[in-house]
């Protein structure tokens, strides 16, 4: 114990389990699958425990959909997955999405594309967690570096698809999912939730989706809660019911949209260092940016006036912020285990492209401190 807060050595995949917890999740549904398989192993064993409910499902597709059924039935809800999984599952993301169910999804990235090097790390799902279902549909995206982010961004996710009403991305990579570290665990009184909003209990004319004043999301009744409502993944009207209405249906998708659009700066969350007199800037995430971080300051070490950028939330991407830095110091080194999927949202957010550079690995290792450190050598 250190004071009164408990401290544990941890695995990556254990702290999202003891996040997910601590937020209030109470049921989980899932496929195995490496290298995220210890989150499922750890939620059948410790949901029970707390009165909650685990159950594993014949496969991918069927573990997305239960998710969703945990959620409408009033339980705060999730399911993990890696690469292949994460594909699976994008046709019911996108039932939440419209259904405005909420939920966690986390992927914990592997080498692929397909079966790849299941056991290697990666960060190629990024681009898919922006565009992987279909149709135009709001996404959150967090990524965490180390175990006690994972288990900060956990319940941060939980707290985001609770509040926007929508299935959050916690996309973790093999690196940070295996990784163990000593974590402090805070104090329940310290930890910030959210809940959704329920109806009044005395509404007689409840309808599921309809936007109170002040408001900017329905409230959300739990199937059993004693309203009558409908459920579909076609677009719908404030009943919930299916509608070929073409101004419900633009007035609708427009409204799912804009709950992330119009509250890009409650949402996203980065982190800067060695900033002030900086003439480059290395952007890394997930298990890249321990490597970056390292780099930085041997770079600062030998001299080089260097900084380092860390996006906590990938999607929405930080624009503003990536913009002010570009201008700053002229010249941003993106290092990511894909072929360049976080550069090319940089590229777009960015005018001059001249001072853009990427380092990029896909050999199914980490990308090392000395290969970050000698790519700065080259671009100063």
């Amino acid at each position: 114990m250190m004071g009164n807060r408990e401290v544990r050595l941890m695995q990556g995949n254990e702290a999202c389990v003891e996040g997910a917890l601590a937020a209030g999740m109470r049921f989980y549904a899932g496929y195995p699958i490496t290298p995220s398989t210890e989150i499922a192993e750890i939620c059948a064993q410790k949901l029970p425990l707390v009165g909650g409910k685990f159950i594993q499902m014949e496969d991918e597709i069927a573990g997305m959909a239960a998710t969703i059924g945990g959620s409408l039935a009033g339980l705060k809800s999730m399911t993990a997955t890696s690469g292949p999984g994460f594909s699976l599952k994008q046709e019911n993301i996108g039932y939440a999405a419209l259904t405005e169910t909420p939920c966690v999804v986390v992927n914990v990235q592997r080498y692929g594309p397909s079966t790849g090097l299941p056991t290697s790390p990666a960060q190629g799902d990024i681009m898919q967690a922006k565009w992987g279902t279909h149709g135009d549909h709001p996404v959150i995206a967090l990524s965490p570096t180390s175990v006690r982010e994972t288990f900060d961004l956990t319940i941060k996710a939980f707290n985001l698809s609770e509040k926007y009403r929508l299935p959050v991305f916690l996309m973790l990579d093999e690196i940070v999912g295996h990784m163990r570290e000593k974590i402090e665990i805070p104090n329940k009184e310290d930890i910030e939730i959210f809940n959704r909003l329920k109806p009044e209990k005395d509404s007689s004319e409840y309808k599921a989706y309809e936007i109170k004043e002040n408001e900017f999301v329905p409230r959300m009744a739990a199937f059993g809660d004693g309203f009558k409502f409908h459920v579909t993944g076609l677009m719908h009207d404030e009943s919930g019911f299916p509608t070929n209405d073409s101004q419900i249906s633009d007035k609708l998708l427009r409204r799912i949209m804009s709950k992330v659009d119009d509250n890009v700066d409650d949402i996203v969350m980065y982190e800067e260092e060695f900033m002030d007199d900086a003439e480059l800037v290395v952007l890394a995430y997930g298990g890249t940016y321990r490597s970056a971080r390292s780099a930085v300051k041997e770079a600062r070490r030998l001299g080089y006036k260097v900084g380092l950028f860390k996006p906590l939330t990938l999607w929405p991407s930080p624009d503003k912020k990536i913009k002010d830095l570009n201008e700053k110091t002229g010249k941003i080194l993106v290092a990511e285990l894909n072929l360049g999927q976080y550069f090319s949202e940089v590229e777009r957010i960015v005018s001059d492209k001249s001072s853009l550079y990427k380092l990029c690995k896909v050999t199914g290792e980490a990308i090392t401190p000395n290969e970050i450190l000698t790519k700065i050598r080259e671009v100063l």
